[in-house]
């Protein structure tokens, strides 16, 4: 009668690991380090501006992930050749109608 034991302990602890990894997801909170009493009011910006500012401060955090951009140069191919050898025809001639 080990066997089912193992199984719902393996089983416990294989949720417990599941709900830790969803619960990273997104990153952590920008208001995290905040006391749980005191993040309503951080939120809401403290009265100041209705927290316009704290919004936008976190969108540009949030937008802004620090990567460094990769340098366009880089990734570019070879440019064109600026001469061609491709021969042109002349245009179809069509008489008006009228």
């Amino acid at each position: 009668m080990d066997e089912p034991q193992d199984t719902d302990d393996r089983a416990d602890e294989e949720a417990a690991e599941a709900a830790r990894e969803a619960g990273e997801i997104g990153g952590p909170a920008p208001d995290q380090d905040v006391p749980e009493e005191e993040r309503p009011l951080v939120e809401a910006g403290e009265g100041e501006a209705e927290g316009f500012e704290q919004a936008e401060d976190a969108l540009a955090e949030t937008a802004a992930h620090g990567d460094p951009a990769p340098d366009p140069t880089e990734h570019a191919g070879e440019p064109e050749a600026e001469e061609t050898e491709a021969e042109y025809g002349e245009p179809d001639h069509v008489e008006p109608s009228e």
